[in-house]
């Protein structure tokens, strides 16, 4: 099969969050399930074409790409990573993209990726690859599968190709000034009320992805249904709730070479489920880095995160004399929002033994409070589908969550789903979105920590898990087939 993959970012190249993680990870397993994989993302200014051996694509040559009255000049990089088994192409537009930042609030941003969306289906002409399927991210691929079926409808060549959406997180819509639909080509019907661009007398790039494309998903399953609600949609629920039929969940996975105790080079003591005993060698050398002193009987509860409400931590803040009064200890990894910032400073220093906190990020400190903590904890408020906590089982470091996303679909609760002779929990879990559910929960999750055959146990089901991408590619594989057979049927 041919898969063109479109993103505004992909590690290591350009990275935010966990769009990033996901262009990433998917086109490799996609290679390996002996596909033939092209991406596509923006050259932005901070990747370094020397660092990662960019070389222009003279079979492309300079393109010009019309955005509304303006044409701009856009030429193609492109690496091709020995080990990875497939191309990715850096669409090079200075005017648009060697700025600061990946994304910005500067008033062109949608035309760069009206840009962006133009330029990868016209390298494709210059290609003469024509895919099987072309896999969009985000918003700022929206209004690529209305370009395929509208404005470049004219090359027979796209004939045959399909269009799946991904939604990685619903809150982010690419909602401009009606404006825009001049720079970006639009047919004013699609402006007019409840039209396929329009949305609250806006224009919606992710409208237009969810409208035209063939296939729909998000990267849980759990997610998938939450967003036809009003309390998760974000206003989009009821577009989506029109194209329930072709939306679908597919877990992210996680990177196994990257993040495996067995081979991380970033912790000191590598394990195994069969060797757990090393894992508590690493939580010694974790706290010998810190201002707490180890204690072999009382758990480490780790948290790397972005300190905003979304992560859960107004719950956190609801519950901290609570959760410090507990017999655990605290390592904290992160950045956000000055109050939760503050919180946690504070809380390192009135309580140096207990509590220790590095305020901003480092790599390697991920790694190792992974390795080095007993528990892991992520409280948020909506997840749609959550990393931490599948390295968090991975690594045998038992995740305390709240039932939402990614994360219900993840993590099974040690009480509720043993019973009947099973014993397949691998977590701890909340419903209620408080402080009391959360504070009894963590505390339900100490007190489990205390019969070890029981933690061992906890440990070894999540170890035993399988959340690697090659499992997730392989549903991708299948969202592809379904979205050319519907193309096939029109």
């Amino acid at each position: 099969m041919r898969i063109a993959i479109a993103a505004s970012e992909a590690s290591p190249y350009a990275k935010t969050g966990g769009l990033g993680d996901v262009v990433g990870s998917l086109p490799k397993a996609l290679a390996k399930l002996g596909h033939e994989v092209k991406v596509f993302i923006p050259k932005y200014s901070s990747i370094d074409e020397s660092r990662y051996e960019l070389h222009y694509e003279s079979s492309i040559g300079e393109m010009p790409v019309r955005v509304g009255s303006h044409v701009r000049s856009v030429h193609v990089l492109r690496s091709t990573p020995a080990q990875n088994g497939f191309d990715i192409y850096f669409l090079d537009c200075p005017h648009y993209f060697h700025r600061r930042y990946l994304y910005t609030m500067d008033p062109d941003e949608p035309e760069r990726f009206v840009l962006f969306s133009k330029a990868v289906i016209e390298a494709l002409q210059r290609m003469q690859w024509a895919p099987d399927v072309v896999h969009c991210n985000d918003w700022q691929t929206g209004l690529l599968p209305l370009y395929l079926k509208d404005n470049y409808n004219w090359d027979r060549m796209f004939d045959a190709t399909a269009t799946v959406m991904s939604i990685h997180n619903i809150a982010y819509q690419g909602r401009f000034d009606r404006r825009i639909s001049g720079p970006a080509e639009l047919k004013p019907e699609y402006l007019s009320p409840g039209g396929p661009v329009e949305f609250y007398e806006s224009v919606s790039f992710l409208k237009a992805g969810i409208v035209f494309s063939e296939i729909i998903n998000t990267v849980s399953d759990t997610y998938a249904h939450e967003i036809l609600s009003p309390a998760f949609g974000h206003g989009m629920e009821r577009v989506l709730w029109s194209r329930r039929d072709d939306l679908f969940g597919v877990l992210n996975g996680i990177d196994d070479e990257v993040w495996n105790p067995e081979t991380d080079h970033h912790i000191p003591h590598p394990y195994s489920a069969d060797t757990l005993e090393e894992k508590e060698k690493n939580k010694q050398f974790l706290l010998n880095h810190t201002t707490i002193r180890y204690r072999k009987e009382t758990p480490v509860i780790g948290i790397v995160s972005r300190l905003v409400p979304q992560k859960g931590f107004d719950l956190v803040a609801d519950a901290i004399g609570e959760l410090t009064s507990l017999d655990a200890q605290w390592v904290i990894l992160g950045s956000g929002e000055d109050r939760y910032e503050n919180l946690f400073r504070g809380m390192g220093q009135s309580l140096p033994h207990k509590v220790w906190c590095y305020i901003g990020f480092s790599n390697e400190l991920a790694h190792l409070i992974e390795a080095g903590a007993d528990m892991f904890l992520m409280p948020s408020r909506y997840e749609p589908c959550g990393l931490n906590q599948m390295y968090s089982l991975r690594y045998g470091t038992v995740p305390i969550v709240r039932k939402t996303g990614g994360l219900a679909d993840t993590v099974q609760d040690w009480h509720e789903f043993n019973g009947m002779g099973r014993e397949i929990g691998d977590g701890f879990s909340f419903n209620d979105a408080t402080g009391y559910a959360l504070h009894t929960t963590v505390r339900r999750a100490i007190e489990t920590y205390h019969d070890k055959a029981i933690w061992r146990k906890i440990q070894r089901n999540g170890m035993l898990r399988d959340y690697s991408w090659t499992a997730s590619a392989k549903k991708y594989v299948d969202l592809y087939r379904k979205a050319i057979d519907k193309k096939r049927r029109r």
